[in-house]
């Protein structure tokens, strides 16, 4: 029986594959949302994962909602208005409120075609690096419904109001090289290259002290929705708690060393 989605070990790092290529890796399916969820309720309970790698298997990253089920109104995209309603929120939006809270850091590997809720999950992710047969598409008004999972919320933040109304209104894809002109990526590379490439910056990540990264990023989340006051504040809290772990510890005697640091998430 096919698994949804791949977990695989590196070290410190975990991949997470879409796996569905048949049908281009759509992710709303119950058991795609589910399998999800569940890898990343694993990572943030497991310590010794510092870093998570999100891909998609065969030739495209994913393909956002299954449009043959929506036509046939099966799964999430059936019943009545009411019903339906539910069908998303205890559905594909479980995805992004996971992948929000999700402590640890994630890279979106993006192999192919993110399109629709496929794009939207590229941006789920805190950093993004794309392959040269990327393209992402807000493309939701082109099947005439409207960016169900946090498309709206997310796309702004990424590239801009404007540019963000222009992906959403047209409906139409944008290329790897435009993804990165925008901002949308950090990076693009050759298709052969992707995931070296996002096991380097992922590894790059993960040499820093585990428990820091984790309030780094409760920083960076919380810092787009508090106020400055607030921030600092809580700020000040993670502070205490990061001067007196052993890893800082080990950070400063290493850097007056001039050694390498051996960080034990402590």
């Amino acid at each position: 029986m096919r698994e949804p989605v791949l977990t695989e070990r590196q070290g410190d790092v975990v991949v997470w594959t879409l796996n569905n290529p048949q049908a281009r890796n759509p992710i709303s399916e119950a058991e795609t949302i589910d399998a999800l969820e569940a890898a990343i309720a694993d990572a943030n309970g497991d310590p010794s994962i510092r870093v998570a790698v999100l891909t998609g298997a065969g030739s495209a990253f994913s393909s956002g909602g299954n449009v043959k089920h929506m036509r046939d109104k099966q799964g999430m995209f059936g019943g009545s208005p009411a019903e339906l309603r539910q069908g998303y929120r205890h559905g594909i939006q479980r995805i992004p409120k996971a992948l929000y809270h999700c402590e640890i850091p994630t890279i979106a590997a993006v192999n192919g075609p993110a399109i629709g809720a496929g794009c939207d999950l590229a941006l789920m992710c805190d950093l993004r690096i794309a392959s040269t047969t990327a393209t992402f598409a807000e493309s939701f008004a082109k099947v005439g419904i409207i960016p169900g999972d946090g498309g709206a919320w997310l796309l702004p933040r990424a590239i801009g109001m404007a540019r963000a109304s222009e992906m959403a209104f047209t409906g139409e894809a944008i290329d790897a090289a435009t993804a990165l002109e925008w901002g949308l990526v950090s990076r693009v590379v050759e298709p052969e290259d992707l995931l070296d490439a996002a096991h380097t910056l992922a590894r790059r990540v993960a040499a820093n002290p585990p428990q820091v990264l984790r309030m780094t990023k409760k920083l960076l989340r919380e810092g787009q929705q508090q106020s400055l006051e607030s921030l600092l504040e809580l700020s000040a809290a993670y502070q205490a708690i990061a001067h007196h772990t052993e890893d800082h510890s080990e950070a400063v005697d290493a850097m007056l060393e001039r050694r390498d640091p051996e960080f034990r998430g402590r």
